[in-house]
Formats: C-alpha cells, sequence, structure tokens
C-alpha cells in the first residue's frame, strides 16, 4: 500500500473510531477502487460500518471491487434490505456473480427481496456456469432491428443507453433476436438519416458462444482488440455481451491461479485470510510435499546405486557438483514449462504443434548445455586440478540440460492431450522428477569416465 493510501487508512480508522458525521463525506470523496482497497484492510464489523455510511450506488461499485469471499460475508451481514437496495445497484452479471457465491436459501431470499424486473435478469445468469461465457456476460447492451432507419436507432439509443453496460457497440438483430450485424456510433452519427441499419451494419461479427470458457473469450476480445464480445445462443440468438473489463478480470484470475499451481499452491491459499492458523495454509500443501519427498528420495536411491563403486574420496568430489547438476536442470526445466504453459494458455502453441516445440526446447538446452558444460568443464579441472573430473562435471551437465528443456516442454503438452490443465505440471514436480533425471546422468556418466577410461 503507497503513502497515500496508508494515510487515507489512518484517516478512515480514526473516524470509525469517532463515529461522527465525517465519515460519510470522507467516504464520498474515494474512488470506489480505492475504498475497496482500505475496506480489505478493515475487520469486518468496520466493514460493515464503512457500508451503512455509503449509498448504494457507491456501495454497488466498492462491493465489486471486492473479491467474491469478502461480497458475501459483507451482504449476509448487512441485511436483507440494505442488501437487496445494493444488488439492485449492481450490474446482473455482478449480482449473480455475487449470489452464486451464497447457498440456494440466501440467494433465493435476497432475490425474493428484489424488483421482479432485475431478479429476473439474475436469476437468468446464475443458469449459465460461471466461468463461461454466459456466466460473465451482463444483459445490458444495445440491440437495434436491421430494419430501423439511422434516425430511428438513434432514436431507440436515447431510450435505453441510459440502462446500457457499454454503448461502444450497436449490435444489429432480426425480428427473432438473431445477431446479424454490428456497427459503431461513428457509423450511426455519420449516416443518412433515412438509412436503413441494414445497409452500413457490417455483417461480419466476432461472436462467442453462451457456453465458451472464459478464458478463450477473454483470449478473443484481445485478439480482436474489442471493448465487448456478444454472446450467442446455438441459434445466434443475441443472449448479452462480455465487456473488456471482465475479460482483464478473467486474465489476471487466470494468470494468478496457474503461477499458483505451477508452484503446487491452489488460488484458495493466496486469497486466505492472512490471521488464519498456519494449519490452515499447511493442510492443503501437505500432500504435494510429502509426495514430492518420496520422488526426491529416487534421486538418493540413483546416487547409493552408484557410490559403491567409487572410492570416498572420488565420492566426495563428485558431490561437490551435486547442487549444480540439480540447480541447473531444474531451472531449465522451469523455464521450458513457464514458456509451454503460458503458449497453450494463450492459443500461440497449438496441440498440433507438441513435436515443433519440444524440439525447439531441446535445441535450446542443446547450445545453453554446451556453452555451460564447457564453462563447467574449464572451472572444475582447474578448481580440482582433475580433467577427468571435470569432464564428468562438464558432460553430464551438457547432457542434463536438454533432457531437463525437453521434460519441461513435453509435461504440460501431455497434460494438455488428456484435458487436464498445463498448469497442474507444476514448478516442484517437474523439478523434482528432473533431479531424478539428472543424478542418472551424472553418476552414470561418472561410472563410466571414471571407472572405465
Amino acid at each position: 500500500m503507497h503513502v497515500e493510501q496508508q494515510q487515507n487508512l489512518n484517516r478512515l480508522q480514526e473516524l470509525l473510531a469517532r463515529g461522527n458525521g465525517e465519515l460519510a463525506a470522507f467516504l464520498r470523496e474515494l474512488h470506489p477502487a480505492d475504498l475497496a482497497e482500505l475496506v480489505e484492510e478493515l475487520p469486518e464489523v468496520h466493514r460493515v460500518q464503512v457500508f451503512r455510511h455509503l449509498g448504494a450506488t457507491q456501495a454497488a461499485l466498492v462491493l465489486g471491487e471486492l473479491d467474491p469471499e469478502t461480497q458475501a460475508a459483507l451482504v449476509q451481514a448487512l441485511g436483507a434490505r440494505r442488501a437487496r437496495d445494493i444488488l439492485e445497484e449492481m450490474g446482473a452479471d455482478d449480482a449473480a456473480d455475487l449470489l452464486a457465491e451464497l447457498g440456494p436459501e440466501e440467494a433465493g431470499r435476497l432475490l425474493g427481496e428484489m424488483k421482479a424486473e432485475d431478479a429476473a435478469e439474475v436469476r437468468e445468469l446464475l443458469h449459465y456456469r460461471p466461468d463461461t461465457a454466459g456466466g460473465l456476460m451482463t444483459k445490458e447492451f444495445v440491440a437495434v432491428h436491421a430494419e430501423m432507419t439511422a434516425q430511428e436507432a438513434i432514436d431507440h439509443l436515447r431510450q435505453v443507453a441510459p440502462e446500457a453496460e457499454t454503448i461502444y457497440y450497436v449490435y444489429v438483430v432480426d425480428r427473432s433476436d438473431h445477431l446479424v450485424g454490428v456497427l459503431s456510433l461513428r457509423d450511426l452519427i455519420v449516416a443518412r438519416p433515412d438509412q436503413l441499419v441494414m445497409e452500413i451494419m457490417r455483417r461480419r461479427v466476432v461472436s462467442v458462444r453462451y457456453d465458451t470458457d472464459q478464458e478463450e473469450v477473454a483470449r478473443v476480445i484481445a485478439k480482436y482488440d474489442l471493448l465487448a464480445v456478444p454472446v450467442v445462443d446455438h441459434e445466434n440468438r443475441l443472449l448479452g455481451v462480455v465487456t473488456v473489463d471482465d475479460a482483464i478480470d478473467v486474465l489476471e484470475e487466470e494468470t494468478t491461479e496457474d503461477a499458483l499451481r505451477m508452484s503446487a499452491i491452489t488460488p484458495d491459499e493466496e486469497s486466505a485470510d492472512p490471521r488464519a492458523g498456519v494449519w490452515a495454509l499447511v493442510r492443503p500443501r501437505l500432500p504435494w510435499l510429502v509426495a514430492l519427498l518420496f520422488l526426491e528420495m529416487l534421486a538418493g536411491k540413483v546416487i547409493e546405486f552408484f557410490q559403491g563403486g567409487f572410492d570416498p574420496a572420488t565420492l566426495g568430489l563428485l558431490a561437490v557438483f551435486i547442487p549444480v547438476m540439480a540447480g541447473e536442470a531444474g531451472n531449465g526445466a522451469t523455464q521450458a514449462l513457464a514458456v509451454v504453459v503460458r503458449g497453450l494458455a494463450t492459443g500461440d502453441i497449438h496441440p498440433r504443434e507438441v513435436l515443433r516445440v519440444v524440439w525447439r526446447e531441446f535445441r535450446v538446452g542443446l547450445v545453453a548445455g554446451a556453452i555451460a558444460g564447457a564453462l563447467l568443464f574449464a572451472v572444475a579441472s582447474l578448481w580440482h586440478r582433475n580433467i577427468l573430473l571435470g569432464l564428468v562435471a562438464g558432460l553430464a551437465l551438457a547432457v542434463n540440460l536438454p533432457v531437463a528443456k525437453t521434460l519441461g516442454a513435453l509435461f504440460p503438452v501431455l497434460l494438455h492431450r488428456l484435458g487436464i490443465d498445463p498448469a497442474v505440471a507444476s514448478g516442484p514436480f517437474i523439478t523434482t522428477l528432473t533431479d531424478v533425471t539428472a543424478m542418472l546422468t551424472y553418476f552414470g556418466i561418472a561410472a563410466f569416465v571414471l571407472l572405465h577410461l
């Protein structure tokens, strides 16, 4: 939190402690996003106190900036009437997301308190899975009929635009609500008043189906530089639109989730209350750590298998370079893993390109391994004045890096082929796997060079 926000937090806590009339005025001066950041730093009792001093419109904007768990806790604490007033000020899509966090009984009770028209929109959105285009979309969009004139369309916009979330795009539908085109406000303004909408609209419309995964929706918006994308059903009837701000939220959520999974941490842990007990954080991480513990023991078994063939002095010298072998292999695999997981997530890498991707990472490892291996050969030879030891270390590193790069590239692609999120090919797992292969390569080469040459 930067200095200004810290000062605002101190001021807010001071006004909350006093409980005087200055609090409401202070809150009105803050941007909803800044106020949401301050609210997250407060205990629940003070969060409720803040929301009781906000107007319904400002409360809706601030609530929309909070994480789903905090939203749900606040709505339950505020009471049905106050919660209803705030929900009616929120967009239907945001209200649906919030109610989805509550139990069916609580959500149904709040819907019963809302105006029938608002409740109907929210209920319709609740039928869609939250991680799809249907779950993201808003019903607050502008559509005109193809048979309208430009002037009729402008008159229609004046009537409906105040209720729309965005009017950057005007969608064109036929009498059965099928999406047939799109036009911009500029298209309408420069058109002759008597010109038909169907004559000025663009017929090729980028759209997504209601069941499209949210990550794909965000990718479409980013690819075509859209401010909103229309959502249609299986018969191409216009259902709603997903706006760019929701797409940005999805990209942030998915990126965070992938990064956490690559570290064997669940998204729930990242959002956990910092005041929670240690066991609440240990419990979900422990299965990964235990599983990786047994996998790491395989690396120890590899060393144990080879150690009988070396005298203690040679084994001691070889042990010096174990961290180098394990670390470099793990780093190389993690680099390849990150590149491939990102490429699959953004669509830059298609599953059909698996051989090209793996071959590319293998070649990167081959070149990097040759350079790093030559450097290690020189350092080890001069350090210990033993050319054979330098040869073992350098050659092992030269082999380990392309192997590690190949594993790091291949594993997420295989998971993608199996329909599993590639992000679960976590960094800890792939580095542990390369520890085993690195030890096998290192001591295998050592046995061949030092015992047979």
